[in-house]
């Protein structure tokens, strides 16, 4: 039998890691540390903030693997739920930027959408039935 509350302590502990590095490394970026660097770095420095987001990707699916069933086919759904609203909402903004001329939106919107949307419909995915 899986351990569900050592699953969720060690997705808790994770999550504050990685969030945590993703917060100081934009925060870093916005105070201007990176101006001065030179073209390739940025592009390093850019694909180490990225990182934080995978990791807390894997640290999701790690919840979902070790957590009981219940738990893992739940956060599973409210996933899959979020990644969808998310997806059609970007893209929706995106058409919107292309025709009616809507002001561009950064693609890198996507991750605090996502998360917001999972909070935001996590009380209502409350089954793992359709």
């Amino acid at each position: 039998m899986k351990d569900t509350k050592k699953a969720f302590t060690r997705y808790v502990w994770r999550t504050l890691l990685f969030m945590a590095s993703y917060v100081l490394l934009n925060v870093s970026a916005i105070a201007g540390t990176v101006d001065h660097l030179s073209l390739p770095t940025l592009w390093l420095y850019s694909a180490l903030v990225a990182f934080p987001i995978a990791a807390q990707i894997y640290v999701t699916l790690s919840l979902v693997r070790d957590s009981d069933e219940f738990v893992g086919a739940l956060m599973a759904k409210r996933m899959i739920v979020a990644m969808g609203l998310t997806i059609a909402l970007f893209s929706a903004w995106g058409f919107a930027e292309s025709y009616a001329h809507a002001p561009h939106a950064p693609g890198w919107l996507t991750y605090p959408l996502f998360w917001a949307l999972f909070g935001v419909t996590s009380p209502f995915v409350q089954s793992t039935k359709r």
